[in-house]
């Protein structure tokens, strides 16, 4: 049995935890910043390194005292290396280079994805390979076919904005604060579904991929009338982006070799009306449908430290070296072709 030491700083939550191979996280931290980029209405990336610098060190010693083990225990220390905000992924990965080095542990450098496309694996250990991915956060939106640790099929991305920054902006139009997207869910239940007439982009396209920056204009221009009520505005906002999801995993059904499972993960993942949604596709596609608990949905530690367990547990496991580099994007399957009109996000 191996212990992984687990680093995560990618956004606006410094996180560590301690995970072994047999899938018990041992203990985990997570500091929000939620507070600190309240008044911005979106995650500074310059208060977020900062935070991380003060808070992270601290972290890991608290972790590593609450398991009741010192860093000579870990077998191997993990930690985001990209896709992230640049200065917060480089305070995490060097501090995991320090710590592998003074402890002579092998470093993983963890994808940020991988981490999100494993963790059901860490919650459920009945999935196996191979499973069909959504990954929704509020920086990505894919569909992947997940075939192995390492091996990554993407089906289907995002041409513009992520639903989860879509969630974040009509919270932010709404006046509902920050972060959006649990915000946004709440109200949503006080509100009329079918209220407000929003578009649902690509709908009907018969292509897999996702646009989200129409709709969030849609939203604008129907709070800016006057004429809804802010929970009809979002409960119809949030009835047209799941509307747009499953259509979405419909055609990339389709479009592959089945699947046994079908799978969500990222921050959107711990949103329940998505989650009951996704539960009925996969049921019509008799698939069965797996989503992690809401706490490894958002960022997270144990994650990362749970993606170290699959590749040190690997045949092939090679320790990355610790010259290894943050990256700010770094897509699961880079030989993805372009979707049609995407830009950098994609």
């Amino acid at each position: 049995m191996a212990l992984v030491l687990g680093i995560e700083s990618s956004c606006d939550e410094t996180a560590a935890a301690l995970v072994t191979s047999d899938r018990r996280i041992v203990a985990q931290r997570i500091a929000s910043q939620d507070d600190a980029h309240a008044p911005y209405g979106g995650v500074v990336p310059e208060i977020a390194a900062r935070a991380h610098v003060e808070r992270l060190a601290p972290m890991i010693g608290a972790v590593l005292a609450d398991a009741g083990v010192t860093l000579a225990d870990c077998d191997a220390i993990a930690a985001t290396a990209g896709p992230g905000l640049i200065g917060g992924v480089m305070v995490g990965l060097v501090s995991a280079k320090a710590l592998a080095m003074a402890s002579n542990a092998p470093l993983i450098a963890v994808n940020h994805l991988e981490g999100h496309a494993l963790s059901p694996r860490l919650a459920d250990p009945a999935l196996g390979f191979p499973y069909i991915l959504l990954l929704v956060s509020g920086g990505h939106c894919q569909i992947l076919r997940v075939e192995g640790v390492g091996r990554y099929r993407r089906l289907a991305t995002t041409i513009d904005d992520a639903l989860g920054e879509a969630f974040d902006k009509t919270a932010k139009i709404l006046g509902l604060g920050f972060p959006g997207g649990p915000a946004v869910e709440r109200l949503a239940m006080e509100g009329d579904p079918a209220a407000v007439p929003l578009p649902r982009p690509l709908v009907g396209s018969g292509e897999p991929h996702f646009s989200f920056a129409g709709l969030k204009s849609a939203v604008l221009r129907a709070k800016e009338s006057g004429r809804f009520r802010d929970a009809d505005i979002a409960a119809s906002f949030q009835q047209a982006a799941v509307d747009c999801v499953t259509d979405r995993l419909r055609i990339a059904l389709a479009a592959t070799e089945p699947a046994p499972a079908l799978v969500v993960a990222g921050g959107v993942a711990a949103n329940s009306t998505v989650r009951a949604v996704l539960e009925g596709l996969a049921r019509a596609h008799e698939m069965r449908f797996v989503a992690p608990p809401p706490a490894l949905c958002t960022d997270n530690a144990a994650m990362i430290a749970w993606a170290g367990c699959e590749r040190l547990m690997m045949a092939q496991f090679r320790p990355d070296p610790l010259e290894i580099a943050a990256r700010p994007r770094w897509p699961l399957d880079p030989q993805a072709e372009p979707a049609r009109g995407a830009g950098v996000k994609a």
